[in-house]
C-alpha cells in the first residue's frame, strides 16, 4: 500500500523552501512597488495644489459684477483663474479668465470686475490652475 508522502513526491505536491522564498518576494516587490507609487502620485497632485477661497461679490449693475477672492498657489509659479458670473438660475453670464504672475508669495487676494451680458445674482470663482 502507499502511504501519502509517497503519493505527494511522485504527483509534485511537496512543498519546496524555493517556492516559498519566490512566491514571498514577488508579493514583496508589488507591494514595493505599489507603496511608491501610491507615495509620488501624493506628492505630486500636491506639488502644484491651488486653493481658492472666495470671499465675497457685488453686482455693480446689469453689466457688471466684482468677485473678490483670496487663493494660495505655490510658490513664485503663474497662476490663472476662471471668475464667472451666474444669474438667479445658475446659467452664466460672465465669464473672465485673469492671469497673475508668480511674485513670491503663495497667498494673494484679488478682486476681479467680470462683464455680464444680463444682471448678475452671484459671482464666484469656477478654478485656478497654473500655467
Amino acid at each position: 500500500m502507499t502511504t501519502q508522502a509517497e503519493l505527494d513526491d511522485r504527483y509534485g505536491r511537496t512543498r519546496h523552501p524555493a517556492r516559498r522564498r519566490i512566491a514571498w518576494g514577488a508579493v514583496i516587490a508589488v507591494a514595493a512597488v505599489g507603496v511608491g507609487w501610491l507615495g509620488w502620485s501624493a506628492v505630486s497632485n500636491s506639488i502644484d495644489a491651488i486653493s481658492v477661497d472666495d470671499l465675497g461679490f457685488e453686482v455693480r449693475d446689469a453689466h457688471a459684477v466684482e468677485v473678490s477672492f483670496q487663493l494660495t498657489a505655490p510658490t513664485g509659479r503663474s497662476v490663472a483663474c476662471a471668475v464667472q458670473a451666474l444669474d438667479e438660475e445658475f446659467g452664466v453670464v460672465g465669464w473672465l479668465i485673469v492671469e497673475y504672475e508668480g511674485d513670491g508669495d503663495h497667498r494673494m487676494q484679488h478682486t476681479e470686475t467680470v462683464p455680464t451680458v444680463a444682471e448678475a445674482t452671484t459671482g464666484l470663482v469656477e478654478s485656478c490652475w497654473v500655467t
